[in-house]
């Protein structure tokens, strides 16, 4: 097959500055004025952009060219071998149906990997939202089901202390949005993108190029979206990408070695009566591999999202997270059809 090329018709914004490096040391130290600056620029990017990159984290989580590359060995599996770890939506003998390998069947843009939290919860409704990650075997790949661990473990710390600075920006108590977290059901996510026109050769798609400042050659693959739940963190590699919708056009999100990027979903935006802003975002295609490794930090699935007291605070119905989240999950085409109480 021949990918059909058309003109550029988006231009990548200029912007500079737009999306703003934040210092997070001072959220993991005892109250003082650096980290009353560090919130400050939180809530303000928070509001605005909906987009931040944190920078200075603590040396436990484990961020940087080694560190991302010891989680992509979980690319180089045999195919059988992944197969194994395939939810139930594309092999249906698989008993996992919200964690694992969604693969890159069906034309799907990119293939990867849901780690849950680091132990299977126990729940005796068998509600498949709490069901265990199947995992690679150590023998398979040594080490990385602890490095994984390990890794969500920290980004799990990180989501914390940044709903505490967040709560602060709001004129909440520090630990507000501590307790819905508790046990949390957040996800681990590491992302494979194709060079894009090998995807589009292989599935006859057309490739739509994007007029870029810096001269590298991407491809519109139609991805806008916003996440739908509370905090995303997101480690990039050096590929770049990623991009923002600021004002009238799209932003680059800067990839930055040793740095976070974090943005809000719909969710936090609705909790919080639009005072935190969900900003739509995209991926750009590349003629080279592309890899994401994205941490969205969720409460507990049985969590009670309620409006909190804020000056005119939003005005919705208390629901609990996971049917929130199920109902959501269930229109993307990767859980379309699956039950979330199997049998």
């Amino acid at each position: 097959m021949v990918a059909t090329v058309v003109a550029p018709i988006v231009v990548a914004s200029p912007v500079v500055d737009a999306i703003p490096l934040i210092d997070a040391a001072p959220l993991f130290e005892d109250a003082d004025a650096a980290r009353a600056r560090s919130d400050a620029a939180i809530a303000s990017a928070a509001k605005q952009s909906g987009f931040l990159v944190l920078q200075g984290l603590p040396p436990d989580v484990p961020l940087g060219a080694e560190a991302r590359d010891d989680l992509l060995r979980l690319f180089s599996l045999p195919q059988a071998s992944r197969r194994r770890l395939w939810r139930q939506k594309w092999a249906p003998g698989n008993p996992n149906v919200y964690r694992g390998w969604f693969p890159l069947e069906g034309g799907f843009i990119k293939e990867g990997f849901d780690l849950g939290p680091e132990h299977a919860h126990a729940d005796p409704r068998g509600d498949a939202l709490l069901e265990a990650t199947p995992m690679p075997s150590e023998r398979e790949l040594p080490g990385w089901a602890t490095s994984a661990r390990a890794c969500f473990l920290a980004l799990e710390r990180v989501g914390r202390v940044l709903m505490q600075s967040l709560a602060r920006g709001l004129g909440l108590e520090s630990g507000y949005f501590d307790e819905p977290f508790e046990g949390g059901n957040s996800t681990f996510r590491l992302i494979a993108y194709p060079p894009w026109p090998e995807v589009a050769r292989q599935h006859d798609l057309t490739l739509r190029p994007v007029a870029s400042p810096d001269g590298v050659r991407r491809y519109d693959i139609g991805g806008e979206h916003v996440d739908s739940g509370f905090v995303t963190l997101l480690q990039q590699d050096t590929v770049g990408g990623l991009q923002a919708r600021l004002g009238d056009g799209f932003v680059d999100v800067p990839p930055i070695e040793g740095s976070l990027v974090v943005n809000f979903g719909k969710l936090l935006e609705r909790w919080t009566g639009g005072r935190i802003r969900a900003t739509e975002h995209r991926v750009l295609g590349n003629d080279r591999a592309r890899h994401s490794i994205p941490f969205f930090y969720e409460p507990r699935v049985d969590a009670t999202i309620a409006p909190p007291p804020l000056a005119d605070p939003p005005r919705f119905e208390p629901f609990t997270y996971g049917d929130h989240v199920w109902e959501a999950m269930s229109r993307f085409v990767e859980f379309e059809g699956m039950q979330r109480w199997p049998g």
